[in-house]
């Protein structure tokens, strides 16, 4: 079984420094999951380097280890982007919690034209520390070593510059009639998913991301139509399974 993994600054320690975990990430280990000295915990710090450590104490809202092994990861090629258009409800976090955890690197909230979820104000606020939260927790139950980044919510024209800056374009479309098993992914180093609405992705915001460049797609996923949460997972596996990422 492996180790449970809490977030930590490890980057500047070495092996048999000590590292203090402070606050919620302490409570949770100490408290929540009765963590106890002796124990070995992974401590990332989100960006790439994670330390196997043993706990040398803990107190309620605190943890001390000593670093045992330190490892330093590299990004992860191709970087993967995925566009989500707002769910409604809870089908919001389980977009981001699937994302994250198949290994999307990272995920940009979309305000599409038929999205029943809306983002204005404090609500907009509040739904992005959801999605973050949610990317965080996925990602430490995932294992990652990089945490995915979570943007602020985008219009669709900042969708079509993404799309327009990527190696591979992917455009989700029940229509479409080009699967995710006949795209160019071998020579991708970047690629960037866009995930519509349960209302689906209007004629002009086709017409917007098809202007993006000769890189852009549209593809369906199968004869099935998907949920958008889950939608995005099912196409980045697909796609994941065909690069070095993978292997």
């Amino acid at each position: 079984m492996s180790l449970p993994v809490f977030l930590a600054p490890v980057t500047d320690v070495g092996v048999g420094g000590s590292v203090v975990l402070e606050g919620d990430e302490a409570r949770h280990a100490v408290v929540v999951r009765r963590t106890v000295v002796g124990e070995r915990v992974v401590l990332a710090d989100g960006s790439g380097t994670a330390a196997t450590c043993v706990v040398t104490a803990t107190t309620k809202s605190t943890l001390t280890a000593t670093v045992e092994e330190l490892r330093h990861d590299p990004r992860p090629v191709p970087h993967v982007t995925v566009v989500q258009a707002i769910p409604k409800g809870e089908r919001a976090e389980l977009a981001v919690e699937v994302l994250t955890e198949v290994g999307v690197d990272r995920v940009v909230p979309w305000a599409a034209a038929r999205c029943v979820g809306v983002w204005r104000g404090e609500r907009a606020t509040k739904a992005l520390a959801k999605w973050r939260a949610a990317a965080r927790e996925a990602g430490k139950q995932s294992r990652r070593s990089w945490l995915p980044e979570v943007t602020p919510m985008a219009s669709t024209a900042d969708v079509a510059d993404l799309l327009g800056g990527a190696d591979l374009g992917v455009v989700l479309h029940e229509e479409a009639t080009t699967p995710v098993a006949g795209l160019p992914v071998a020579a991708a180093s970047s690629i960037v998913v866009v995930v519509g609405p349960e209302g689906g992705i209007t004629p002009e915001e086709l017409a917007t991301f098809a202007a993006a460049g000769d890189r852009v797609h549209l593809v369906r996923t199968g004869t099935s139509v998907l949920r958008t949460s889950t939608a995005g997972v099912a196409a980045v596996a697909a796609l994941l399974s065909r690069t070095p990422r993978w292997d």
